[in-house]
């Protein structure tokens, strides 16, 4: 594997994360000061040729989704940072948020110089909240500066952040559930339309991105042309990615696209403990599909994992050892689903919870094919008629296992 690369994460203990005047010292807030001299449209020319899709799992590039928020008519626009990270396996952006906090403020302030924000809104887990002094410290002192405020850097443009912590609900990961969060009611998605970009947050046009998204552009505006020559085919430049499970080295690593699973799983992550065999890699997260070990030479894409049957997703890379059986471990990621599941539209209340019977009755050796067919109908329903993403990828790794793991369907045969 070549020389680990370092775009994204190159500020990581390079300066004193408590202190601005450090961060300016490295070169914080430049680009800032380019940007605001710049044709917002331009810059999301330069995300667009970046080719950069959403690293939240939605994958939407980035660069649309600003040029759609500048378009949308309207006062008073809001950005929104989505730190809520409920997706298990994953820990990447909690990293940026502890090493770089003042990169995440710039990027910030640039969204909303180029959406025509007024306010920003970071929407942190619970968890992390021992993260919280560290962004309004970063926030306090950006203001102090004139970053923050009222006529920042004398062009006119008014912007602030507001920090928000959530309940710890996963389903809060959503865009509406997490924007009803903040307005201080229950954590539920809504119906779309009509889209949060023309009326999210307090019924204000809403453009909103994930912590990793955001942190990239400051390091673009700068210096584009490393992260350009990063990348294999479509899939350009860097990705942050999480990797935990049955390895050596946990952990996350900033990987060029291209990357094989293979290098991420054996150098980075440093193997499988005590030599053991692979049962299966899910990719992604909880909602993420699974494989096996034949995906293991699959370079690190966006389009060369969508053709073994995965998705980069949330970054998330979970590695189960032959410890585990694939029906374990399924019942384990329904168990989350079905605690987590907001429980308003049928198909996921319910869904979620008569998927874990028939697993549990697989478990005990009592289900039946018709269980069996009655659970991937199930599964089926859920994806095309939830109504937020939680339940339309629940059981994305109950349908992949089916097709990758055959055998443990079989309720005739051997279970794996």
């Amino acid at each position: 594997m070549s020389t680990p690369i370092k775009f994204l994460t190159k500020n990581f203990g390079a300066y004193d994360t408590s202190s601005i005047g450090a961060y300016m010292n490295i070169g914080g807030f430049s680009a800032l000061k380019k940007a605001v001299n710049m044709d917002p449209e331009d810059i999301c020319t330069l995300l667009s040729d970046a080719k950069i899709k959403g690293r939240g799992g939605a994958e939407y590039p980035l660069g649309r989704k600003w040029s759609q928020a500048r378009a949308v008519r309207g006062e008073n626009k809001v950005v929104i940072c989505n730190a809520d990270e409920g997706e298990t396996t994953t820990f990447k952006d909690r990293e940026l948020i502890k090493n770089d906090p003042f990169n995440l403020i710039e990027a910030m302030i640039i969204a909303g110089f180029v959406c025509g924000a007024t306010d920003g809104y970071i929407y942190m887990r619970a968890e992390y909240a021992c993260f919280r002094p560290l962004l309004l410290n970063a926030i306090r002192q950006a203001k102090n500066y004139g970053f923050l405020g009222e006529n920042i850097l004398g062009k006119g443009f008014n912007f602030n952040i507001h920090l928000y912590s959530g309940g710890g609900a996963y389903v809060c990961g959503e865009g509406t559930a997490l924007i009803r969060s903040i307005e201080g009611k229950a954590g539920r998605p809504r119906m779309k339309p009509p889209f949060i970009k023309v009326s999210g947050l307090f019924a204000r046009p809403t453009c909103l991105n994930n912590v990793e998204s955001l942190s990239l552009v400051p390091h673009l505006l700068v210096d584009s042309e490393t992260y350009m020559h990063c990348g294999c085919g479509d899939s350009i430049g860097t990705k942050l990615i999480s990797v935990a499970g049955n390895v050596n080295n946990p952990g996350v690593f900033e990987i060029p696209f291209g990357t094989t699973v293979r290098e991420i799983i054996y150098e980075l992550a440093g193997g499988i403990q005590h030599d053991r065999e692979i049962q299966l890699i899910q990719f992604g997260g909880a909602s993420g599909k699974v494989a096996d070990a034949s995906i293991l030479d699959t370079p690190y894409t966006y389009e060369d994992l969508r053709a073994a049957g995965v998705m980069v997703g949330s970054g998330g890379i979970l590695v189960i050892d032959k410890r585990t059986s694939v029906l374990d471990f399924l019942r384990m990621n329904q168990e989350f689903f079905s605690e987590e599941s907001c429980g308003q539209c049928t198909p996921c209340r319910e869904g979620n919870l008569h998927i874990k019977i028939i697993l549990d009755k697989m478990a005990a050796g009592t289900a039946t094919p018709e269980d069996i067919k009655t659970m991937a109908t199930i599964a089926r329903v859920m994806s095309m008629s939830s109504l937020c993403g939680l339940g339309e990828t629940a059981q994305n790794s109950l349908q992949s296992a089916m097709l990758k793991f055959p055998e443990v369907f079989d309720l005739g045969g051997a279970r794996a």
